[in-house]
């Protein structure tokens, strides 16, 4: 897929001044000994709630809002930006999950109300929200099973959800159910707000290997008033699948910084590292092995900015685009997490690294 060089290819200095801040805050908050802590002490949260706190001070939790519902309007790039920067520590946090994924949900499909006073909470941090979507072991949005049944006072949802993100720390879900049609079709997809401790909600956490908090979902004939409907009836999947490509382009800019920041490690390293006597960075095969993953890296700057610019322009490309450098940087990660193992020798694999 060519670079299309619409819009900026590169984030302005507002950006970068955020970017700045975000590095500096997770080396001085939250470096990766922050996640070993975390998970060595099988945190029932999964995230500090003081990191949290600071980061909401700094205003990242309405980064992506508009000032009307108490953000800061600085677009996806800026939090494309951050997240990147929060990918070189692994830090756990809340903000893909309730800002970039739940918020941008309520910002498509709410009403004027519901955004007044969702998003507002969302970004003082007075609310966590997380978005009830998968139903089974790989992501599929129009997969849902999960029924929304009208009553004459609202609605009664029922079914499963898995590996939704933060629900175990939810103050609110946002629940994608079927109103009409069946699974596979995208026309009979509705959106829901439910209170994470209503009645006949049964959240389990989930515990995996790596910083993400994710939780498995029983509804059980839920009921919810009329004004829990977010957006217009069987017309959801449109605003969710806008959202989806916010969070989509978010992950991609996250696990960029965790690229960026295993290969500037190893190339630390091999100029370090001596062996019998001779600086191992000066072996020719090993900087070809090197400069192999700088170009690439470089690749997945230029599609990662690409898509970003294309998404807050709205172009009709921009899914693709995202889909493309979140496969490319997926490809990437392995490579360069690969040979950074390889190229560190035994102390790669050791929990230090």
């Amino acid at each position: 897929m060519s670079i299309t060089n619409e819009g900026s290819l590169a984030f302005n200095e507002e950006q970068r001044s955020l970017k700045d801040t975000a590095r500096d805050f997770v080396q001085a908050n939250s470096p990766v000994e922050s996640l070993r802590k975390l998970r060595d002490n099988e945190d029932s949260v999964g995230f500090s709630r003081d990191t949290w706190s600071q980061m909401v001070e700094l205003g990242w939790g309405g980064i992506i809002f508009p000032e009307a519902y108490g953000g800061f309007d600085f677009g996806v790039k800026g939090l494309a930006a951050c997240m990147e920067e929060f990918g070189r520590t692994l830090l756990a946090s809340p903000l893909l999950s309730s800002v970039a994924l739940s918020g941008s949900v309520i910002l498509q499909a709410g009403n004027e109300t519901q955004k007044q006073e969702l998003l507002s909470s969302i970004a003082a941090g007075e609310l966590l929200v997380s978005l009830a979507l998968e139903e089974g072991v790989r992501h599929n949005p129009v997969a849902i099973n999960t029924t929304a049944t009208k009553t004459d006072s609202g609605f009664t949802i029922s079914g499963r959800k898995t590996l939704v993100m933060d629900a175990h720390v939810a103050d609110q879900l946002v629940v994608v159910a079927r109103t009409a049609g069946q699974s596979g079709d995208q026309q009979g997809i509705s959106l829901f707000l439910v209170d994470a401790g209503a009645q006949g909600v049964n959240i389990s956490k989930t515990h995996l290997t790596d910083s993400r908090n994710y939780a498995r979902i029983n509804f059980d004939k839920v009921s919810v008033a009329d004004s829990a409907l977010l957006g217009d009836l069987n017309q959801g999947f449109a605003a969710l699948d806008k959202a989806l490509d916010v969070a989509r382009v978010c992950l991609a800019a996250e696990l960029f910084g965790g690229v960026q920041e295993a290969f500037e490690r190893t190339v630390e390293y091999l100029k370090e590292r001596k062996q019998f006597g001779v600086l191992i960075g000066t072996f020719q095969g090993l900087q070809h092995r090197c400069a192999h993953m700088y170009t690439e890296i470089q690749l997945c700057k230029s599609l990662l900015m690409d898509a970003l610019s294309a998404l807050e322009a709205g172009k009709d490309k921009a899914p693709a685009l995202i889909s493309a450098a979140k496969a490319k940087i997926s490809e990437t990660a392995e490579l360069v997490t690969n040979e950074a193992v390889q190229l560190h020798g035994g102390i790669g694999v050791t929990d230090e690294l």
